[in-house]
């Protein structure tokens, strides 16, 4: 049963994010019928699940708030921010119910009766209700039950007025419903009597409501009826039994047919139905019943199974590094292959090699992306907290999203979320101005939090900026000296003035709040960031806003590259980057060199040669291969040696001693055992179009 509940938490979890992310999104769109029928399905799989995980404190909690977005749906309510800051609140309550948290019972209540109070219904005196009361709607309480109802009205039951088709309907009102009408005791037309009921029934029916519920569609008729309630399946999903039963089994639980009978029919060749229907032991209404009956009992099970054994399977993080540690020692044994191949110039050795490339490459990119999860999953969380705190603030702020399809490495993600949450929050409480504030700048009273990401190159750049006061210069160079972080007569530019912030300790707040001033925050964010080998730049700008980027690699990648000698060494461009491959004679190079541009088909790009760029001794080739590469709109050419080829690349990080080293984002393992260093193509432009690095 543990690992019943424990899958029900995990599934619960993810609803509730979905959940909160389209009520988000409602409060901006509250006439959407589309997400209002999300938001009630969310809320109807949690309620329904939970009850049949045994979890019927969520199932009763839920099925109050569930019942409002119903009424919604049919447009007897229209949302509102109440109704969506309230259901907000509910799920933070059924968060603490999955993780089996205590619940102070009083704030439970005091949510059920706010839900009960949107009701139109809702009685005036709601107040003295007890809780008992308000739980004891006994089908919410109960999970999702198979009946087979076994309906046989007697022949004088329409002179009491009665019309059974009217009580079936009455019963497809609780749920999904399939009716089977038996017809064999219609008796021939000429001695019929049109105000007979000849008619019986058997009525497949899931519902969460109780059996007493059932009873109570037939209880003016129970004295006219012969009726036969059967529960088929209650809907526990920790029952271990097989539910599903033989045919056979089903008629002599009927008493259609007796054990002798099926046993006789089992010794011959064919179906069991159809040799009963040729002993004549049932009918073919009798025989359909059971097989309808017999379907049910199998949907039961796949459904009990299908919550247990869900198509996409949650595999353990340390699982998932040791495979792709695995797939990049393949990529690495298969490039020794591959060289070793060539090497001997062997055929059948060599079509080996390139066998092994291709399956190696394909375990290579279903293993990564594995690993790989989009960023709009995490963006999706902070809208929730922008929302609540924007509240506490009294400020009003609009989250915008880029780039959510943008993907990074699931543990990166889980380790980025701490220094997003402090980065998020000193952007509301320092950054945003109140709306009062806002309109007096003549800005809107609308606050902007704009979350993006992009790739470049090999890294992902998050970018987090608001459209608010921005960063006082002055008012950080003051409380810097004041705490002696700088010299009273230092001479800083703005970006390193700026860069203050990240100081152990550091705050402009003028007191401590539950939001900020403490001084804990932005040094732990660029702490963090920098233990994962990224970065973290800050850009702002007086009463227009602040930008922060963090630069974020690989902590381990596969990734195709192109392999490039210059001189006794080899690097590794990002494949991704690489557009296209030219050559020059030493004349045209010396040119390209002395002008730092290039002429490609009439376009003038920027032109680096890497071997003056890294000091590399000795001479330059006659004929100079050019790889144009792409950063960040602009094409630029690095002069190289030769042009290798393409490589699979297993991108190892540098360490802890060589991070300030600027042109390299990492290095791979040759085939030969040698390193190669993998260039970072986009800081090596930003170095040389900044800086205004000699290329000669």
């Amino acid at each position: 049963m543990e690992d019943h509940k424990r899958v029900y938490r995990e599934e619960a979890f993810d609803l509730l994010a979905d959940l909160e992310s389209s009520l988000l999104e409602l409060e901006q769109m509250p006439d959407d019928m589309e997400l209002i029928g999300h938001v009630f399905r969310c809320l109807h799989t949690i309620k329904g699940s939970g009850a049949m995980f045994g979890f019927d404190d969520i199932a009763a909690f839920t099925h109050e708030i569930e019942t409002v977005f119903d009424r919604v749906r049919d447009g007897k309510l229209t949302v509102s921010k109440k109704m969506v800051d309230l259901t907000l609140t509910a799920c933070d309550l059924i968060k603490k119910m999955v993780n089996d948290e205590t619940v102070d019972p009083e704030e439970e209540r005091t949510i059920v009766r706010s839900f009960q109070e949107m009701l139109p219904e809702a009685a005036p005196d709601r107040e003295a209700e007890t809780d008992e009361d308000l739980y004891a709607d006994e089908a919410v309480q109960r999970p999702r039950v198979i009946y087979r109802i076994g309906f046989k009205p007697e022949p004088d039951i329409f002179t009491t007025g009665t019309n059974p088709l009217l009580l079936i309907d009455e019963l497809r009102s609780f749920g999904p419903c399939e009716v089977i009408a038996h017809t064999g005791k219609i008796p021939p037309l000429d001695r019929l009597e049109p105000e007979s009921c000849f008619f019986q029934w058997d009525i497949f029916l899931s519902t969460y409501e109780s059996i007493n519920a059932i009873r109570d569609v037939f209880i003016f008729v129970e004295d006219h009826c012969t009726l036969d309630i059967r529960i088929l399946d209650r809907g526990d999903s920790a029952q271990t039994q097989e539910m599903s039963k033989r045919l056979g089994e089903i008629l002599v639980e009927h008493g259609a047919v007796s054990p002798d009978m099926i046993e006789k029919v089992l010794k011959g060749k064919k179906r069991v139905g159809e040799m009963l229907l040729e002993a004549k032991a049932v009918d073919r209404d009798t025989l359909e019943s059971a097989l309808v009956e017999q379907q049910h009992l199998r949907e039961a099970d796949r459904r009990r199974k299908s919550l247990i054994y869900s198509s996409s399977i949650r595999v353990a993080a340390e699982k998932l590094d040791a495979l792709v540690d695995l797939a990049g020692e393949l990529v690495t044994v298969q490039a020794r292959l591959t060289r070793k191949a060539a090497l001997q110039q062997d055929p059948e050795l060599t079509s080996i090699a390139e066998e092994v490339e291709r399956l190696s490459g394909e375990m290579r990119d279903s293993t990564m992306n594995i690993r790989m999860l989009p960023v709009g999953n995490t963006f999706r969380k902070f809208k929730r907290l922008i929302h609540d705190l924007s509240n506490d603030l009294g400020k009003e702020v609009a989250v915008v999203t880029e780039g959510e399809e943008t993907e990074l490495d699931k543990n990166v993600l889980e380790q980025l979320n701490d220094p997003l949450i402090h980065i998020l929050r000193n952007a509301l409480d320092h950054d945003i101005e109140p709306p009062e504030v806002r309109e007096a700048l003549g800005k809107p009273r609308q606050g902007t939090i704009r979350l993006a990401a992009e790739h470049s190159g090999s890294d992902v750049l998050i970018h987090i900026s608001g459209d608010g006061a921005g960063l006082d210069t002055d008012a950080i160079l003051t409380k810097a000296v004041e705490k002696g972080l700088i010299p009273s007569d230092a001479e800083l530019g703005e970006n390193e003035i700026h860069s203050l912030i990240f100081t152990p300790g550091f705050s402009t707040a003028k007191q401590v709040s539950g939001v900020s001033g403490r001084g804990v925050g932005m040094d732990v964010v660029k702490r963090r960031v920098e233990s994962l080998r990224g970065s973290v730049e800050i850009r702002s700008t007086k009463n227009v806003g602040t930008t922060l980027t963090l630069k974020m690699p690989l902590t381990l990648a596969i990734a195709d590259g192109l392999l490039v000698r210059i001189g006794e060494e080899e690097y590794v461009l990002p494949l991704l980057s690489v557009e296209e491959c030219v050559e020059l004679t030493r004349e045209e190079a010396d040119k390209a060199r002395e002008r730092r541009m290039m002429n490609v088909r009439g376009e003038l790009i920027s032109f680096v040669s890497l071997r003056d760029l890294f000091k590399i001794n000795g001479g330059r080739p006659e004929i100079e291969k050019v790889v144009i590469v792409e950063s960040n709109g602009d094409r630029v050419g690095f002069a190289v040696d030769v042009v290798i080829g393409q490589h699979q690349t297993v991108i190892k990080g540098l360490g802890k001693f060589y991070k300030d080293i600027r042109h390299m984002s990492g290095a791979t393992i040759l085939g030969d055992g040698t390193v190669a260093l993998i260039l970072d193509v986009a800081q090596i432009v930003r170095l040389v179009q900044n800086e205004g690095i000699a290329m000669h």
